[in-house]
């Protein structure tokens, strides 16, 4: 541990069980010497087991539902009281599409289940971020970091409506990170990862498959829920005070590649290779 957090108070979006990325994230954190407090909507609470990560790492739930401004501001408040002054780090890590859980294709899309999915993936972090902006309650040289795919830029025809909430979210990340970054000194990332055997990514339509296929794409193999817990870990701590308004790709080398040897060779003898 190099204790790169210690000191550093924030919050947690978004950690479910022990396969999410915030779980690993508020894990490395913890061990950085930072404190946090963890939230979540009060359903996805009852789904997974934050309490046992709260124990584990002496923080504190403070449940809200990040599509209503109202449990935000008095998440806010809660939070800045519960850790003794101003917020220095936020992970945003939230992202659900009622259109993938029913199974309903892109092209027929229900629109009220698009607007729900859009409000919880994208416009939440807009609210987030809106809340802390308007409280004045993030440290200068604070960092906050959204997590994003890069379906959003290139087309992965399963990933459904996701794909348009993480190409909103993003576009968020660099408005609203201008007028943080100019008003507040603070920083504002999204993060692009490889896919990850996540309980939301495994609900994507073909994504066993999918994980193995950018595996043999990446010259470094995929990025774990670990690895990029590490690399948010980095985001928040001093070290990168003056990155902003990035879409940053963690994902082993797979946003810049066509093909890999791996891949042809894998097509050459068939398909059987991308079966676990």
């Amino acid at each position: 541990m190099y204790n790169l957090l210690k000191g550093k108070r924030g919050i947690i979006f978004g950690a479910l069980d022990e396969n999410s990325i915030a779980w690993k994230t508020a894990e490395r954190v913890h061990e950085e010497g930072g404190t946090f407090v963890l939230t979540n909507a009060p359903i996805a609470m009852r789904m997974g087991t934050l309490n046992e990560l709260a124990e584990k790492t002496g923080s504190q739930i403070v449940p809200a539902d990040a599509t209503s401004i109202e449990d935000l501001e008095n998440l806010v408040d809660q939070a800045t009281a519960i850790l003794g002054g101003k917020i220095d780090f936020v992970l945003h890590s939230i992202g659900m599409s009622v259109n993938v859980r029913k199974n309903i294709p892109y092209t027929e899309n229900k629109y009220d289940f698009t607007q729900k999915g859009w409000d919880v993936s994208a416009v939440s972090f807009h609210k987030v971020m809106q809340v802390l902006y308007k409280k004045d309650a993030m440290t200068e040289w604070g960092s906050i970091i959204a997590l994003t795919y890069m379906a959003s830029q290139r087309v992965f025809p399963d990933y459904n409506d996701m794909a348009d909430n993480k190409a909103y979210l993003e576009s968020i990340a660099r408005s609203f990170g201008y007028f943080f970054g100019k008003d507040k000194k603070v920083r504002v990332n999204t993060i692009s990862q490889s896919p990850t055997a996540t309980t939301a990514g495994q609900g994507v339509k073909g994504f066993s498959g999918f994980i193995s296929y950018a595996d043999k794409m990446s010259p470094l193999g995929n990025a774990s829920a670990l690895d990029c817990a590490n690399y948010v870990v980095t985001m928040f701590s001093d070290l990168t005070k003056k990155v902003t308004l990035q879409n940053l790709f963690h994902d082993g080398g797979f946003s810049n590649m066509g093909v890999s040897q791996e891949v042809m060779e894998a097509f050459e003898r068939g398909s059987e290779d991308f079966k676990e």
